[in-house]
């Protein structure tokens, strides 16, 4: 065991000993995002030290910002997000206080290492202009966070806006009505291939994808978390990620821990002050350095670099300064509403007589939500004009089909025609998983839009799995399908198991539909 190590151990062991002498801690929750999961145990070994019962929730950084709002209960007692855009946007009511960074991540692009041979990338430097290169002439794709809803996503977008500017040191406001600014980054994100609102489960897809057959081939993603992925690729034998990082401009996540101030008492604010200063020690610094992440300057030695993947936490960086709020706040609506790639959603709603009552109120408050132009576009997750949405509702069989592109009007006779439904007859949502395929494939075959089915039901078909799978593989394996449970008896099992195929995602939406399709609007 290392000096470092020692007297990290020797310090729990001293504040467990006082802990017991000073009775049980308190009861604690941080909503933290997915990112720090490898940090978690530094944190709960801290709270045993102290007899406390800690609680860390993972949750999108819009998740956490928005529970930060005026007049929202975070229901936590600290947030650590990735960066500290999220917070400052959003707690205009200032309750998050001493707020301090407990480490450093880049966004970088980990390109598969063959790839970037074959783009003659290994040991060179390479601009966002390269990459927007290698993107237009079709031979780089790559997994991207939703910039609206995950911080690694924001931070990509938001150094390819300033690249593309060519200001890193600080985006303003009239930037972002420059034609030829938005016309380079619109095409740098046609080289999107899956979004989500999570850079955890992002980094989950590509590892699973690579055993099953290596189609993905980057993923922008944290350094931290490309060594991640990288840690668990070589353990299964499979091709290593090599690091990009551009050089004429990265974004950094500080990775704020803060604390928020619910009127609990002294003895958590104390309480809080106290895992600050434990994550800001010199041991632990050590530790998370060691995990990938970057910490201060002489707090710790950063991990090696590494020739074979190109992973250095001393690699020099031209960082991105982030803009000011109200300028993040116009280029992430701008982003949503005219940058992205275009989204093809076909959505399954489930109208079988197991959803009268609370389950049909469920879902025609969700179909409210989501082609509401006002309602989405003040959770970052409106269409935009280009957009195609597909709604088939279905019992037994699907009652109809009507198309629509993301335009207000068009949303409007689509939400029309879904309030008129009412709950019967029995349920297969198989059957509707594969004529929505039938009904996308115009589009999917034009390769422009991202596609997804999103399955809204109580989990019960009676139909069979193979009717959907036969028309899914013979597609091309195109479309991943997400589950978004509702109705008081929810049954995830079938869920599951097409998710589980397609790549896709199960949402819990009993608690709240509206908020789970919002979650899924991440991920298309």
């Amino acid at each position: 065991m290392n000096i470092a190590a020692l007297r990290l151990a020797a310090g729990l062991v001293l504040a467990s000993f006082l802990g017991a002498c000073a009775g049980p801690g308190p009861e604690f929750t941080i909503l933290s995002g997915s990112e720090n999961d490898v940090l978690e145990p530094m944190v709960q070994e801290f709270c045993k030290s102290r007899r406390a019962v800690c609680t860390v929730k993972y949750q999108g950084s819009l998740d956490i910002a928005l529970a930060l709002k005026a007049g929202n209960d975070p229901q936590a007692d600290a947030v650590w997000p990735a960066a500290s855009i999220w917070i400052d946007m959003f707690d205009t009511a200032r309750r998050v206080k001493s707020v301090k960074s407990i480490a450093q991540m880049p966004v970088i692009l980990g390109v598969k290492r063959s790839k970037a041979q074959a783009l003659g990338w290994i040991s060179a430097k390479v601009t966002t202009k390269d990459i927007l290169t290698a993107v237009e002439g079709g031979r780089l794709k790559f997994l991207m966070t939703s910039a609206t809803q995950s911080n690694s996503g924001a931070s990509a977008y938001l150094a390819m806006l300033a690249t593309g500017i060519g200001k890193p040191d600080l985006i303003e406001s009239g930037d972002l009505d420059k034609p030829e600014v938005l016309a380079t980054v619109r095409s740098l994100l046609r080289g999107v291939e899956r979004s989500s609102g999570s850079s955890g489960w992002l980094a989950d897809l590509y590892r699973e994808d690579a055993r099953a057959g290596a189609h993905y081939e980057a993923m922008w993603n944290y350094e931290a978390v490309i060594k991640e992925t990288n840690d668990k690729l070589f353990a299964d034998r499979k091709e290593p990620l090599y690091a990009i990082y551009p050089e004429d401009g990265v974004s950094v996540g500080d990775s704020p821990l803060g604390f928020v101030d619910r009127g609990r008492g002294k003895e958590v604010e104390s309480f809080f002050a106290d895992l600050q200063a434990f994550l800001l020690k010199d041991e632990t610094q050590a530790q998370i350095a060691a995990t990938g992440r970057r910490v201060e300057l002489g707090r710790a030695a950063p991990i090696k670099a590494d020739a074979t993947t190109n992973l250095n936490p001393s690699h020099a960086l031209n960082v991105v300064r982030p803009p000011e709020p109200a300028v993040i706040q116009k280029a992430l609506a701008l982003y949503q509403e005219a940058l992205r790639r275009p989204s093809l959603t076909a959505l399954c709603i489930d109208v079988s007589g197991s959803m009268k009552g609370h389950g049909e109120t469920q879902l025609l408050e969700a179909m409210r939500f989501l082609l509401t132009p006002a309602r989405t576009r003040e959770v970052l997750v409106q269409w935009s004009k280009e957009d195609r949405i597909i709604v088939l509702p279905f019992s037994d069989r699907v009652l109809w089909t009507a198309t629509g592109s993301g335009e207000d009007t068009d949303q409007a006779g689509l939400l029309t025609k879904a309030l008129e439904l009412r709950a019967e007859g029995g349920t297969d949502f198989y059957t509707c998983g594969a004529r929505a395929l039938a009904a996308m494939k115009p589009a999917l075959d034009a390769g422009q839009h991202l596609p997804a089915i999103v399955i809204m039901t109580d989990g019960k078909s009676q139909g069979f799995m193979t009717t959907f799978e036969t028309a899914w593989r013979a597609d091309g394996r195109r479309v991943p399908v997400f589950g978004v449970t509702f109705g008081d008896d929810a049954d995830r099992s079938q869920l599951n198991n097409l998710a589980t195929l397609t790549g896709g995602r199960v949402f819990d939406g009993t608690k709240s539909l509206a908020q789970a399709f919002r979650a899924v609007r991440g991920y298309n």
